[in-house]
């Protein structure tokens, strides 16, 4: 495997990994809550948490300062929508987890923030942004 492999490999796993403990291990009942609540301090909190975090994969790429915090700020920015929308969908239909489209939303919602963890490491390793 090459080098360039193996670091993606690496970041992408570090990014999994903070993705199952912010959305899973981490996020408490106040966040899940108020996700759907534009601009209520328990989404924000849960979008931050997943900002934070993103760090240490980010250090598998770069150590670049600004780098890091336009990639954690737009991360945030992406993922805070991302639940929020999630949310006010699944509030507006009156879906749960007893319904079967509250979970293509669900899935739909975790395939966006998979694609936003891939596109970081696209502009980390592709040169898609002057960073």
């Amino acid at each position: 495997m090459s080098h360039d492999a193996a670091l993606i490999l690496i970041g992408l796993s570090v990014f999994q990994l903070k993705h199952f403990f912010c959305d899973f291990v981490l996020q408490t009942r106040y966040q899940f809550k108020n996700k759907g609540y534009y601009g209520h301090p328990g989404g924000l909190l849960h979008a931050g948490l997943h900002g934070i975090f993103s760090i240490p994969a980010l250090l598998v790429f770069t150590h670049r300062p600004m780098t890091i915090i336009i990639l954690v700020v737009g991360e945030m920015i992406i993922h805070y929508h991302t639940d929020w929308l999630k949310e006010q969908i699944d509030r507006r239909n009156n879906w749960t987890y007893e319904h079967a489209p509250y979970w293509f939303v669900f899935g739909g919602d975790q395939v966006v923030h998979q694609f936003t963890y891939l596109g970081i490491v696209a502009i980390l390793t592709g040169g898609l942004l002057p960073l």
